[in-house]
Parts: C-alpha cells; structure tokens; sequence
C-alpha cells in the first residue's frame, strides 16, 4: 500500500490535534507527518503516535520542501486563502477545514457519506472544501430521506456547544462556571462570544447579515444544497448554548408525499455513520454527553408532525470537532486515496 507524507496547518489547534488523533486511529498510510503552524507555534514540540514532532513554520515553500501529498487546513479561513494554493501548486491535495473554499464553484464541498463522487473534481483547483460542522451532521441525515421521499423544505435550529468558537470557547465557559460557584458571575466580563455563556444561551453565531441571518445560517442554509445537489427551502437559526462539545440540532422537514416516522427511522438505521437512538418509553435519545469523542451522527425523537403528515420532525446529535471537521476531513482523504 502506498504511504502519503501528510501535513496538518493548525497542528497546535482543537481540530489539528484531533487530526492527528483520527488518522492514528484510522491507521491511515502515512510515511511521514508534518505538523505546520504559524511562526509563533514554530519550533515547539508536538506529540503524535507516540512520538516528538517539531512544528515547522507555514511557509509558501514547506509543502514543496517536505514533498506533501495531503495538507489539511484547519488554522482560519485567512491562512488557508494564503497558503492553501502554495500546497496545491506543490502537487499535494488540499483538504481545508475553514470556510473560505466552500462556495467556490470550482472546489468540491463533500461530505463522503453524501457526494464521495464530488471528491474526483479535486482537479479543477487542488482543493476539496470540508463543510460547516453543523451542515455535515444535517445533510448525513436528510441525505438518504431526500433520496427515498424527496424534501421540500428544511428548517433548522441548532444548540452549538462553546468549543464550536474553539480552545477559547471552552476556557470562556468553564471560567465563567467556576466564577458562578464562587458567587462571582455577575462580575464576569465577555470576550469570546458577546454575552455572558455561562447559564445563557445566545442565539447568533457569527455575524449578522443584511437579512437578519447570521453567517453560521447562511453557511448552512448554502452548503446544503451544493453538497446534495438539491434546491429544496431551508432556514436555520443557530443559538450557543453552554455544552462543551457536541453540537444538537432540531429539524423539521417537509416532504412532497407523506412519509411515516417508524419508515423514516428503518432507512436512518441501515445508514452509514449514523446511529438511531429512539425510544422514548425508556427516555433514550441523543444527547452532547453520548455523541461526545465519537465519530457517529445520533438522531432521535422522530416523528410525525401532528397537523400535516408530509412533515417529520427529528433531533440528531454529533460531536462538531470529530464528525463537524476532523474525522470528515480524514474521511474525505480515505475516498481520495481510492481514486
């Protein structure tokens, strides 16, 4: 089997360091790893598979140099607009984790439970988009109902947990926490998100735009349809809540025809990468506690709508680092290497 020489940019950062734990755990073919970063993480020591890295500078000229052929990105959507052509020009295919590919008509946007066909059109730029982590765990889910029952129309609401906003997301939480059993809370003042998380929950993620949506929305509401090739009516609305990891969506989904929950569900089971946690006799549904440090997308509560039986209603739960970026990213470069 052929053995790649993958680079990680972002290696010092939540979804780096996630990358390297799956890559380890999917015993990918790797012949040498290159940790990247920027020049203030650059010559620190890092430990993969049980071994001392040193993080290289992330230059125009490492990819080149160290013979990259698989470079994921996951260090902000300005690094990756800088240096992500460098690595594809070098020969190495580029996996980016941020946003700022996703809807160039050019790079594919894959989730490979979805489109892995998409994965071939690498080509075009060097470049294979890794979608917003709240859109992956959707689309797995309305994907194989799309195909058997044809959606109409979508409308989503997320509860993304703090570690969405990264390292600093989590330390904001768990600060403001330890300031609440101190009885100090009030005195805390915000600097990650722009209200108080801990006890709270904040409906924007990102910022507003000109249609009262937020970015995170219209990440969604986009994203969608370009990676299921559909043009069926969506609407999100994304609030933060105060979970450290593993983001939880509710959505509804209207169908052309009338489809029954118990059917609905039979199809999610035989879906790859997703697991049917539905019995509310016994209280089982997803929760962030069961998703968390997993590679699996959890639905639950699904069920019809009580005054139009086109509508399904449904819950699904996933942990956003692994499933929302690191473990799809790896998944991506699993079908690349098959081509």
């Amino acid at each position: 089997m052929k053995k790649y020489n993958v680079a990680v940019v972002g290696a010092s950062g939540a979804v780096g360091e996630e990358i390297f734990k799956i890559l380890e755990e999917q015993e990918f073919p790797i012949n040498k790893i290159v940790p990247l970063a920027s020049a203030r993480s650059a010559g620190s020591e890092i430990e993969i598979f049980n071994q001392k890295h040193k993080i290289l500078e992330t230059t125009s000229e490492v990819f080149k140099k160290e013979e990259i052929d698989i470079a994921f990105f996951s260090a902000g959507g300005e690094v990756s607009k800088e240096f992500a052509p460098y690595a594809a020009q070098s020969g190495a295919v580029v996996i980016d984790n941020t946003s700022h590919f996703r809807m160039d008509k050019d790079v594919p946007l894959v989730v490979p439970e979805v489109n892995p066909q998409d994965i071939a059109l690498w080509k075009q730029r060097g470049i294979i988009a890794n979608p917003n982590c709240s859109t992956i765990q959707m689309v797995q889910v309305l994907n194989p109902l799309h195909q058997k029952y044809h959606i109409k129309r979508v409308d989503v609401s997320t509860y993304q947990a703090v570690s969405g906003a990264g390292k600093k997301g989590m330390e904001e939480l768990v600060h403001q926490m330890q300031k609440f059993f101190a009885f100090e809370l009030e005195d805390v003042q915000p600097e990650v998100f722009p209200y108080r998380i801990a006890l709270n929950a904040i409906p924007q993620i990102d910022k507003f735009m000109e249609n009262n949506y937020t970015k995170e929305e219209m990440k969604m509401i986009l994203e969608t349809n370009k990676i299921m090739h559909s043009d069926f009516a969506l609407s999100a609305t994304c609030v933060r809540v105060p979970v450290l990891r593993s983001h939880s969506e509710s959505i509804s989904i209207t169908f052309e025809n009338e489809v029954q929950a118990s059917e609905a569900g039979e199809i999610l089971k035989e879906t790859k990468n997703i697991v049917v946690c539905d019995d509310p006799e016994k209280l089982i549904y997803p929760m962030p506690s069961i998703a968390t440090d997993t590679d699996m997308t959890y639905v639950g509560r699904i069920r019809n709508d009580l005054y139009d039986k086109k509508i399904l209603h449904l819950w699904c739960v996933a942990d956003q680092i692994r499933v929302g970026a690191a473990t799809n990213a790896v998944r991506i470069a699993l079908e690349w290497i098959k081509l």
